[in-house]
């Protein structure tokens, strides 16, 4: 069978505007729509045929290249055989791909800590799997997020979330908000200890005095690629310890080798933490996710019933399995600490000549520039931001806009971005600030 499609921008959209929730049509990031055909590792081809540099990787969901030919043909192979296998039976793939996954985390290797996987079909509901396990395992109920995190769109994991831009009515309670540990623009400076002095605060005055946990990102994503400084992790999980909690570290946007100097976002500080969250990057596009916790923590889930239609489905499971291979084999996590570095010099060479550019930061391949009305007011300019987003797909660069502002360019290729793409994403970007007025 082949599907006839249309693929005139006129039939989709008009498609789409028929037939699409008002919560879909809203999410169209250009001001005219856009429609992609094919892709080919770090790049996409328009219906025309034009090409462009990826570097926003789906929402951070390609991690290895589009179509990457490895992964592409382990999930095939998987689906002629058997499409999908309910979690109630056995099979050995998903049971493959938990074991390979716990050895990447510290202790699993060796088997010094013992790692269990639960597989879901995204990363919001990972994300809701592990609030429930921390507050099944602990019996509190307070978790503690950072102001500008987000988590997903479920209402739990929205619950999470502090932009309000993400936040819809009915969100579950029990959640307090702390200050991120922001380093261009935090409330309490560059030092790390008022925002652990925060935290203390936070759970003293806005909780029951025992909590659940701390859901963090070690890089947050639609925040505005914030990284958590230097010992902030280390000194967070302490505390929440202290109360009773445990540390969860959110690593659906910067695991899987994307920061370039470890494999997970956390391994940046001395902590390992009680959960992990997974999605996006694990699939290379397959729909995928998993939350993998210490096996004392998940055991009492044993008590009630709980299952992801799809999480353990064997297809997706495959191509989770080819892209640990691929990560290790294509020296992926060296790649993104290399061509990261270089782009992220001549991000820092964009800003000397351009006043409107406040903040460039990131580590690996997870970069962002950061636009501002005034460097030393740093008020934020979404306006600017928006336009030389508009420009950069005239320059052949898809990229987005985040922050609680929306005045941040957020930069995350998938991670086969080479040095041969350096200069021409800084020169698509030079002339994108150049022509919407930001030089």
């Amino acid at each position: 069978m082949t599907l006839e499609l249309d693929w005139s921008l006129s039939a989709i959209a008009a498609k789409r505007e028929q037939f699409f929730a008002a919560s879909q049509r809203k999410f169209v990031p250009f001001k005219d729509p856009m429609i992609f055909r094919r892709g080919s590792m770090q790049y996409l081809w328009d219906e025309a045929g034009q090409k462009y540099i990826d570097l926003l990787g789906m929402n951070v969901c390609i991690s290895v290249g589009h179509s990457h030919p490895k992964v592409v043909a382990a999930a095939m192979e998987q689906a002629k055989e058997l499409t999908h296998c309910t979690t109630m039976f056995h099979h050995p793939v998903p049971a493959q791909l938990a074991e390979k996954l716990a050895e990447t985390l510290p202790g699993g290797e060796d088997g010094e800590i013992e790692w269990v996987a639960h597989f879901t079909n995204s990363g919001a509901e990972a994300v809701d799997l592990a609030l429930v396990m921390a507050r099944t395992y602990t019996g509190n109920l307070d978790i503690l997020a950072l102001r500008s995190a987000y988590h997903g769109p479920t209402s739990a994991a929205q619950s999470v979330t502090g932009i309000s831009a993400f936040r819809h009515p009915g969100l579950p309670g029990n959640v307090a908000f702390v200050i991120e540990p922001n380093q261009y623009r935090g409330e309490f400076g560059p030092s790390v200890e008022p925002y652990l002095l925060e935290i203390e605060k936070t759970i003293h005055c806005a909780t029951r005095g025992r909590i659940a946990g701390m859901i963090l990102e070690p890089v947050q994503g639609y925040g505005g690629i914030i990284e958590m400084p230097p010992g902030y992790m280390k000194g967070a999980a302490e505390r929440v310890r202290a109360a009773g909690g445990l540390f969860i570290a959110d690593e659906v946007q910067s695991g899987f080798a994307r920061t370039g100097n470890n494999m997970w976002g956390f391994q940046a500080d001395d902590i390992i933490p009680d959960i992990v969250v997974m999605a996006k990057g694990i699939g290379n596009g397959f729909p995928l996710g998993a939350v993998l916790a210490r096996k004392e923590i998940a055991e009492p889930m044993r008590d009630k019933f709980l299952f992801h239609t799809y999480g353990a489905n064997p297809t997706s499971c495959a191509a989770g399995l080819a892209v640990l291979e691929v990560i290790k084999e294509d020296g992926i996590q060296e790649n993104a600490r290399e061509v990261g570095s270089a782009l992220l010099s001549r991000l820092r060479q964009l800003q000397q000549n351009c006043s409107g550019i406040g903040d460039v930061r990131g580590r690996g391949l997870m970069l962002a520039i950061e636009l501002v009305k005034d460097r030393g007011t740093k008020e934020p300019d979404p306006e600017a931001t928006f336009n030389i987003f508009e420009k950069c797909r005239e320059f052949g660069l898809i990229l987005s806009k985040s922050g609680p502002h929306r005045s941040v360019l957020r930069m995350v290729p998938p991670l086969c971005l080479s040095m041969n793409d350096v200069d021409e994403v800084a020169e698509g970007l030079s002339k994108a600030l150049e022509s919407s007025g930001g030089t």
